[in-house]
């Protein structure tokens, strides 16, 4: 920043004051003259060089410009045949001084290290102007451009640094230099550009030369640039703009030969060829080839030549030589100049520019390769157009070359204008200051000065300052304008008020300036300040010249050991000044070049803290009034320098009044004055108790007074006298006007940076939030304050505007989300999702859904379509946790279809679908930074408009990179636009301009140009800006940081976005990645010896991991009911009168004849025909067998497939009843997502169930108790409900010990099962109840292949049909009971009821050969006589079930539908990509008169929503409004489509539950899985509150560990290392990595200090969270997993042991190991070590089961173990008598085990065996060979005490984990997935821990 003032240019003429000759010289006959074509006054140097006339900039060679424009523009016009010479002194980066020579003087190129000698011969050629030659004695004005940093790369191989000197030696004009870092177009100016709306840099103003109207500017002048195009030699992409390949330009380039074959014609078009061949010095000979001198030419014709012949020309400007290959790839080091006509002839087309490649051999080597813009002469009809080099051209190159003056620049040139600035103060909430007509106020706003009129508030805002102002001085007559700023070391600024101007830039002596004070008359300026040591210093300077062109002058500086607070130069007489500090008022004195000073007796007030003072009258001349702290005012007579009177301000409060009355003077404790001024008539006051008084001069009483918010801090009385300015410490600036006696307020603003901002489109508001606690709305027309939020207790973080309601959104530091109304001011809602600070707030564009993330890696979404906004999801540890704290966090597209933010972590972007979260897009963004050599980080986002759809990513190393939102390739990059990190971008609406904040300064870019894209900075901010957007109008933009800033674009109107229907034919190609990009970084990365950069790919999308947090936790207690089934179940059998027959009835396929389609015609051309057959059914079934071959599984994901198991049905399980039941099964957590159709709900009554294993769980969806209806021995595949709601059918699979599957008939309203039906022999697919709910018709599955029809009221079985083939789906016609049909491979299968006794008559109708072969996988029907299908294709057919024929068809999906829903005109359907979608069918019905010729237009989608998984049950109300959805995922959704929300109803684990751990109060549980996730439970309504990354293992923090609110849960993973999670916040708080193998095992020790993990390879290792480190590894189990750690305080004996704590270990290998420690101290040791022959059960040989291990609750003397004998039992180990004390045998081998806290209870889960009830282990075991045994299913409760075991089935596999929990009446039980929570009733569970803990958060 320190360099911005460089910008956008310099001009060094000026910069060096050239006419004043002090900081230059010259020598010779130099004179200004004015010359007549630039009708403007010029420098003349005259004479041969050798004589010495020069300018040289600066004076003396030890000075330096210090000029780092890239580009040298030099405006001169050689004298004619003369020579002149133009010699510059460059710096390089590492101080190597290079001087360049250009001269027309030279005849070859030579160069040394440190030299370098370009020729330039000018007026050789000739330009054609009115059909005559001009000659060479015409010499023009010329523009010569050189790229100072690529002369510097390519010929010395040498980086630029800075321009050092210039010398311009005889003969020629010069009219100025210039330096910039833009490239300028000179034949365009700014009002030329913005008329033609040209995308080019136009030249400045002052630059520009004058072009008679309607002529050319190439008629007139020369432009030469070298080198010709700067992208060849630059080592990176160009970030400047080139010239466009336009005709009629000079062009300044090396020499390229060219081969000539028709020179006649080539000839006639090049006047004159000076081919001076010469020979070149040694020291460039190994750089470059020999060539010849430098020529100007007429324009020459660049193509290539056809095969056979012709002309060939390349794409440069040339010079006539023969034809030879340069010895080395890289340009010739001379320069040929030629220029172009500027007129095209007919029928010509200018070329496109070239793609070019340079290898530089001199150098680093580095492969550079840009895009090349040649200049491309008009040619004739007989000449071939030019081709780029390397065959096609591409797109871009085309459009540049249709459109000439399309560039990487944009017009204007500035782009930017600041319209104004919201904020007050800059150092200090000081120095406001009027004019002299009191029409206007002058303030610093940070690092700018503001001049605002107060009746307008129009403001012109003065741009220059680096940092804060410090000071501010006006003139007495509104002439110069005096700024200080705070850092670097008090640079200056003196203006001209009127213009603005920027008269000079000097340092001061003071290193910072304070204080500023101007004579009347504006000759004479003082300032105060302290230097370096801290000592006060008084500086005077003299201004009198600089408004006439010259520089101040120091006149005097003097050091004072008196502290000055406030400094003035007496209006009266310059040379007199005062000043007031601490304790004294001095008086100085202007005299012989030295100011001096002398006291002024204060007497008694010598001790007070002066604060301010002001000259004013009195009777007898002038007096001097000072202030102080303690409220005093002194009169001071200047001339005696004595006190005249001393009044004080005191407080006055009458007896009894609460308020505080007119303030007077007398004693006592004063009122703190900060400020002061005078008039002729009245003195102004400020204090900090707020209120500005207005006394007149006697303080006689007080005139008028004005309150304010608070602490005043300054004052000034306008030169009338009629209005009194005032400031505040709270950044607030006003007024007060005394005839009117009314106060108003100018400027409003925050005191502190801000943050973040937000606009809103409707009513041009604006939304920003500070770190001063504040938000606030501001008005972007007038920029004045319309709201403010206060919030001293939370800081506010981020904040956002709703689209189309008056609701303004803020995020606080506390984790709240609060919503507040703008019309009643008042708080609309609040949500406390987070656990963190608010880092991102968005809503999406169709004001639907607002999404919110914190600091901890959580993302909340809301729908906030309604008045009161709730929340409808939140996602933990999906947002990053340590990305930079930036306002572009959390963005949406356009569409409101995507959301992307920074997460998982830094280095990647994830990109979601925004109404269900579903993650669509993972990008890794990291690449090495070649600066640094460190991986780059996402740092700020930006969605582009749509089409095409790209999502801009900002990154640490300073790059920015464009992605396809949708598939995540790379699009484009645009490397180094910013220096370090980005903390916000921003594009417009129509993709033209990119805005970037960039530290302190802003930068636009071209956008659309695709290689370099243009870009312009802006300073005025103080401090690193924070923010950046573009206004809702677009035609402005917003940063903020230290204020807030306002700037107008500049440029043309708003167009439409890139691609899209608005774009006009001539509108910039879409954006494409460069290969050539490609290769750069191949080259540049291998020349600096680093890896190659990373580009940013896209990853496959991971699950979502999700946490519910709807709320407050519940503190119900959670009860729930369940109702035993009454009565013993009776089976329903086939009827007795069924008899044996070969004739069962079977579904035959007939031959295809001729005839009509009739219902029941067996002839038929596809008929099929079913008879019933009233005989015996066991044959029956034997034919049945007979008829029906094994089928392979459909490949659709309907079809249903039970999960795999190895355990067996129980066989002596019991569910106890009355007095003695031990076990009451309280609650069912998670839903069977491997289910079909298994979800049913009735909203009339309420009534809801769903299957989990082989449980149908009955819910009530307002409490949420459950009732829980057991029976079914397997998996349950499907249910039905009919349509009364008082029947239920359930359906499971076959199982080992029953052939069929079971069918369950249940009675709704008791509970309880009716009736028990079977008939299919593998699986149940679908289950239908007829529209009367009179008959039920099952399908089976794949393996079946049979359809059942069954009476409701008897259960009996009227039908069975054989299928041909798989069949997916059944469904009854809901208007006529006696249709139904089926839908399988390639058809659909129509089916009518005939007869009493229930039989079937179908017919088969395939699908129309337009939807191929696929398979039909769902049906469902909709308005008569219609039918939906949808297939695996994602198809959705219509089929006319009157005329049995399919009419309509679209594409509802990509993937395979699995659930189709109709009621009414509105379809539902699901398909397994997580896609459930609402489609209007309105007008399908009258399509149907159609037929074939029906067209799926008028069908369109309404909603959709996109879940966790694939859908496999839904059900709606008949409104279709509502519904609930369940997913693959193992979640229930309840869908409401008016909101367009999905809210989680149920939500359990998909895969196998590995842990169950307890917080110590019980209050929450937390489970572990293998499906990727750590889950904590709320235990009194068992939902789900948090969800951390998956882990193996987990342990929570004991009660000792911390406060309760402090609780932490410890999680192994499988990487080795150990992370600590707050369940308070909702984080991380720790990392660890002790282990380099997985961890199976954790454990907290006792005092919760210490955490105890073991790994597979049998390490266990020992952790301090509070240190984060490892400080002992024991490996006595090396080499068997660790299946077990657990510690307890030793309270029992010290067991041989001295220390505190036991713990044990147990591993795979059958050994536990029991060990003493004193943890604080270091110290462990092993107190017993148990081992026993492992037995080989389930597994082979090389994975022996593991032993359990306890410490025994009730006895912490025993261990209670299982595994560690060769029978199944468990023994209780005595750790004193150190021998088994206790045995209790098993059935099987136990995979798990838990002790109760409470009573001596045992829980026991099986492994299998085949022995009866406490029988011995099975001898068939006992050998050393894998013995594969059946397992049982049930939970063992075993009382120690008494000896009596129960048995408790529920699960539907082998229950793997047992826990109870530490209060003893509650256990928890897993099979699998599902886990089953059991209440302990009686004494049972007496003694356990109780008491209930806070709720999380």
């Amino acid at each position: 920043m320190a360099k911005a003032w460089q910008r956008p240019f310099v001009n060094v003429f000026r910069h060096c004051r050239v006419g004043e000759w002090r900081r230059c010289s010259r020598e010779g006959d130099v004179a200004a003259v004015t010359d007549k074509s630039l009708h403007c006054a010029v420098y003349r140097i005259r004479g041969a060089p050798s004589s010495g006339g020069y300018i040289q900039l600066p004076g003396t060679s030890t000075q330096s410009l210090g000029l780092t424009g890239r580009y040298l523009y030099v405006l001169f016009r050689p004298l004619p045949g003369k020579h002149f010479v133009i010699q510059l002194d460059v710096a390089t980066e590492d101080g190597q001084v290079v001087r360049m020579s250009f001269s027309n003087l030279f005849k070859e190129f030579k160069s040394t290290a440190t030299w370098l000698q370009f020729p330039l011969i000018c007026g050789a050629g000739a330009a054609m102007k009115g059909g005559t030659r001009v000659g060479a004695s015409d010499a023009r004005w010329t523009c010569l451009q050189l790229d100072l940093r690529d002369i510097l790369l390519v010929y010395v191989n040498r980086r630029y640094g800075h321009l050092k000197s210039v010398k311009l030696c005889a003969s020629l004009l010069v009219k100025s230099l210039y330096t910039s870092d833009l490239c300028f177009d000179p034949t365009l100016t700014v009002a030329e550009a913005q008329r033609a709306r040209l995308r080019v840099t136009p030249v400045p103003r002052e630059m520009a030369f004058p072009v008679p109207k309607g002529e050319s500017w190439y008629d007139h002048y020369v432009h030469i640039r070298f080198p010709s195009d700067s992208s060849e030699a630059s080592p990176g992409p160009v970030q400047e703009s080139c010239f466009p390949p336009e005709a009629g330009r000079w062009v300044l380039c090396p020499v390229v030969s060219v081969a000539v074959r028709s020179l006649p014609d080539f000839l006639g078009r090049v006047p004159q060829l000076l081919p001076h061949l010469g020979a070149s010095s040694s020291a460039a000979q190994d750089r470059a080839p020999s060539a010849g001198s430098i020529a100007v030419s007429a324009p020459v014709p660049l193509h290539t030549a056809p095969k056979g012949g012709g002309l060939r020309v390349l794409t440069a400007p040339v010079l006539l030589q023969p034809c030879q290959a340069p010895s080395v790839p890289r340009p010739l080091p001379e320069v040929s100049l030629f220029c172009e006509r500027s007129e095209v002839p007919t029928g010509s087309k200018p070329s496109a520019s070239a793609h070019a490649r340079h290898k530089y051999a001199a150098g680093n080597g580095v492969d550079v390769s840009t895009p090349k813009s040649t200049v491309v002469p008009a040619v004739r009809g007989d000449v071939a157009v030019h081709k780029p080099f390397g065959g096609k051209q591409s797109k871009q190159v085309a459009a540049l070359a249709e459109h000439p003056f399309r560039q990487r620049s944009f017009l204007p040139d500035p782009i930017l204008r600041l319209k104004g600035v919201v904020g007050f103060g800059g150092h200090s909430t000081k120095w406001a200051l009027w004019t002299k007509d009191g029409s206007a106020v002058v303030y610093p706003c940070h690092a700018v000065v503001v001049i605002l009129r107060t009746d307008t508030q129009e403001q012109r805002c003065l741009l220059g300052h680096t940092d804060k102002v410090s000071a501010l001085a006006l003139d007495g007559d509104d002439v110069l304008l005096a700024s200080a700023q705070a850092r670097p070391s008090s640079m200056l600024r003196l203006w001209d008020f009127g213009t603005g101007a920027c008269l000079s830039l000097f340092r001061s002596p003071a290193h910072m300036l304070c204080s500023l004070s101007f004579s009347r008359g504006g000759a004479l300026l003082c300032g105060v300040g302290k230097d370096r040591q801290g000592r006060t210093v008084v500086v005077a300077w003299g201004t009198a010249q600089v408004g006439r062109g010259g520089e101040p002058v120091l006149l005097a500086k003097t050091h004072t050991g008196f502290d000055i607070q406030a400094f003035e130069v007496a209006f009266f007489d310059e040379t007199r000044m005062a000043s007031c500090g601490q304790g004294s008022v001095r008086l100085w004195r202007l005299r012989g070049g030295q100011l001096r000073s002398c006291p002024v007796d204060l007497g008694e007030h010598r001790v007070l803290e002066l604060t301010d003072l002001a000259f004013g009258p009195a009777q007898d001349g002038h007096m001097l009034y000072v202030c102080s702290r303690s409220g005093h005012i002194l009169e001071i007579d200047h001339q005696h320098m004595a006190v005249r009177h001393a009044r004080r301000l005191l407080p006055v409060w009458m007896p009894g009044s609460p308020v505080s009355q007119k303030q007077t003077f007398g004693s006592g404790p004063g009122i703190s004055i900060s400020s002061l001024s005078t008039s002729q008539t009245t003195c102004a006051v400020g204090s900090e108790d707020g209120y500005l008084r207005l006394w007149p001069l006697d303080f006689s009483s007080v005139l008028l007074e004005a309150e304010h918010e608070g602490p005043v801090t300054w004052v000034r009385v306008s030169p009338d006298g009629l209005r009194v300015l005032s400031a505040t410490s709270v950044g607030h600036l006003g007024f007060l006007d005394v005839p009117s006696r009314e106060y108003r307020v100018l400027v409003r603003s925050h005191t502190a940076p801000v943050l973040a901002l937000a606009t809103e489109c409707s009513r041009g508001q604006l939304a920003t939030v500070s770190q001063d606690h504040t938000v606030r709305v501001w008005d972007l027309a007038t920029l004045q304050q319309l709201h403010d939020l206060r919030s001293p207790e939370e800081a506010p973080c981020t904040v956002a505007f709703h689209p189309t309601r008056p609701v303004l959104f803020c995020g606080f530091s506390s984790g709240a989300v609060r919503s507040f109304s703008l019309e009643s001011a008042e708080v609309l809602a609040a949500h406390r999702c987070h656990q963190g600070p608010v880092t991102g707030l968005a809503t999406s564009p169709d004001g639907s859904l607002l999404f919110s993330s914190c600091s901890s890696g959580t993302l909340a979404q809301y729908h906030c379509a309604a008045t009161q906004c709730c929340v409808l999801r939140v996602a933990a540890n999906v947002v990053c946790q340590d990305a930079h704290p930036t306002p572009n966090a959390l963005v949406l597209s356009g569409d409101s279809r995507l959301l992307a933010f920074v997460g998982p972590s830094k280095y990647v972007v994830t990109v979601m679908n925004t109404a269900s979260l579903e993650e669509l897009l993972r990008v890794d963004v990291s690449a090495l930074d070649l600066a640094s050599a460190r991986l780059a980080s996402a740092v700020a986002l930006c969605f582009g408009p749509g089409p095409p759809g790209h999502l801009l990513v900002s990154t640490s190393s300073s790059t920015v990179v464009v992605l396809d939102s949708t598939s995540g390739r790379v699009v484009r990059e645009l490397p180094d636009v910013h220096s370090g990190a980005c903390p916000s971008l921003a594009l417009s609406r129509d993709a033209r301009f990119l805005l970037m904040a960039t530290d302190r300064a802003i930068k636009v870019c071209d956008y659309p140009t695709q290689a370099c894209p243009g870009c312009q900075v802006y300073i005025g901010h103080s401090e690193p800006v924070r923010a950046v957007a573009f206004a809702p109008d677009q035609q402005r933009l917003l940063s903020v940081g230290d204020a807030i800033f306002l700037w107008d674009i500049l440029g043309p109107l708003e167009r439409s976005p890139l691609g899209s229907a608005g774009d006009s034919p001539g509108a910039p190609p879409t954006c494409e990645a460069s290969p050539d990009a490609r290769q750069l970084e191949d080259v540049v990365s291998g020349a600096h010896g680093l890896p190659r950069q990373q580009v940013p790919e896209p990853s496959q999308a991971s699950p979502l991991q999700l946490g519910i947090c709807a709320g407050p936790l519940r503190d119900d207690d959670g009860a729930f009911s369940w109702s035993d089934e009454e009565g013993p179940l009776e089976e329903s059998h086939i009827p007795e009168g069924l008899h044996q027959d070969s004739s069962l009835p079977v579904l035959v396929k007939e031959a295809s004849g001729a005839g009509d389609r009739v219902w029941g015609s067996p002839g038929g051309p596809r008929g099929l025909s079913m008879c019933p057959h009233p005989h015996g059914w066991p044959s029956a079934r034997g034919t049945r067998k007979a008829q029906v071959h094994p089928s392979a599984r459909p490949d659709c994901y309907k079809h249903f497939m039970a999960r795999y198991k190895t355990s067996s049905l129980p066989k002596s399980a019991s569910i106890s009843r009355g007095s003695a039941e031990r076990l009451i099964l309280k609650a069912v957590m998670g839903y069977n997502g491997n289910g079909r159709d298994n979800v049913v709900w009735k909203p009339d009554t309420g009534f809801f169930a769903y299957t989990s294993g082989c449980l149908v769980v009955v819910e009530d969806l307002h409490s949420g108790a459950q009732q829980h209806w057991l029976g079914h021995p397997e998996e349950i595949s499907t249910l039905a409900l009919s349509h009364d709601a008082q029947v239920l059918a359930s359906a499971s699979g076959c199982s080992s010990t029953a052939s069929c599957c079971q069918i369950r008939i249940w009675n709704v309203p008791g509970g309880s099962c009716r009736q028990l039906i079977s008939y299919h022999s593998t699986a149940v697919q679908a289950l239908a109840f007829s529209p009367d709910d009179e008959l039920l018709v099952t399908l089976g599955d794949y393996g079946d292949r049979t359809l059942a029809l069954w009476s409701v009221a008897t259960c009996e079985l009227l039908s069975v049909t054989c299928l041909p083939e798989p069949v997916h789906g059944v469904a009854f016609n809901p208007r006529d009971a006696g249709e139904l049909a089926c839908v399988g491979q390639h058809a659909v299968t129509l089916w009518l009821l005939r007869g009493p006794n229930g039989s079937l008559q179908g017919r088969r109708e395939p699908l129309p050969e337009e939807l191929g072969t696929g398979e039909l996988t769902s049906l469902c029907y909709g308005a008569a006589p219609l039918l939906y299908c949808g297939s695996n294709a994602g198809q959705v057919c219509v089929w006319d079930t009157s005329a049995s024929c399919c009419f309509l068809a679209w594409e509802a999906d990509d993937g395979e539908i699995g659930v189709l829903l109709c009621s009414g005109t509105r379809l539902v359907s699901g398909s397994n990509t997580r896609r459930l979608r609402l489609w209007a069918v309105g007008t399908v019905s009258e399509l149907r008169c159609k037929g074939s010729r029906a067209r799926s237009s008028s069908v369109f989608m309404e909603r959709e929503l996109t879940l966790d998984g694939a859908i496999v049950s839904a059900v709606f109300h008949d409104t279709m409004d509502m519904g609930v959805v369940g997913t693959t995922a193992g979640t229930l959704w309840y869908v409401s489509w008016a909101e367009g929300s999905s809210t989680r109803l149920i939500s359990g684990h998909r895969s196998k539950v590995n842990e169950v751990v307890f917080s110590p109060s019980t209050s929450h549980w937390a489970t572990c899985s293998d499906d990727g996730s750590v889950r904590v439970w709320s235990l009194a309504g068992m939902e789900l509150l948090i969800q951390f990354q998956s882990c193996l293992c987990l342990a929570w923090s004991p009660a000792s560990c911390a406060h309760p609110e402090q609780q932490q849960v410890a999680a192994g993973y499988s990487d080795g290392t150990l992370r600590v999670f707050s369940i308070s916040r909702i984080a991380m708080e720790l990392k660890m990595h002790p282990h380099w193998a997985a961890l199976t095992a954790i454990a907290y020790s006792a005092d919760g200090q210490t955490i105890l993990s073991g790994d597979k390879d049998g390490f266990v290792a020992v952790s301090r969270p509070r240190t984060g480190m490892t400080f002992r590894v024991l490996s006595d189990h090396r080499g068997a997993l660790i299946s077990t750690v657990q510690s307890r305080s030793k309270e029992h004996g010290d067991f041989g042991a001295q220390w505190a704590d036991l713990w044990l270990a147990a591993s795979s290998d059958q050994r536990i190991s029991v060990w003493a420690a004193d943890w604080p101290q270091g110290h462990c040791e092993l107190v017993d070590w148990l081992s026993s022959p492992s037995p080989t059960l389930m597994e082979g040989p090389s994975h022996p089961p593991s032993p359990l291990v306890a410490f025994c609750p009730w006895d912490g003397a025993l261990l209670a173990c299982a595994g560690l004998s060769v029978r199944p039992e468990v023994v209780f180990y005595s750790l004193r008598q150190k021998q088994v004390v206790e045995r209790i045998l098993l059935p099987f081998f136990a995979v798990s085990l838990s002790l109760s806290p409470g009573a001596r209870l045992v829980a026991v889960g099986f492994a299998g065996g085949v022995a009866g009830v406490g029988g011995p282990r099975p001898s068939a075991c006992l050998g050393p060979a894998p013995c594969h045994l059946p397992t049982e299913r049930v939970l063992r409760l075993v009382d120690c005490e008494s000896g009596t075991m129960q048995d408790f089935a529920g699960h539907d596999d082998l229950v793997q984990l047992c826990r109870f929990a530490p209060s003893a009446r509650l256990l928890f039980s897993a099979a699998h997935s599902e886990i089953l929570v059991w209440e302990v009733t009686g004494p049972w569970a007496a003694g356990g821990a109780s008491g209930s803990g806070p709720p999380l958060g």
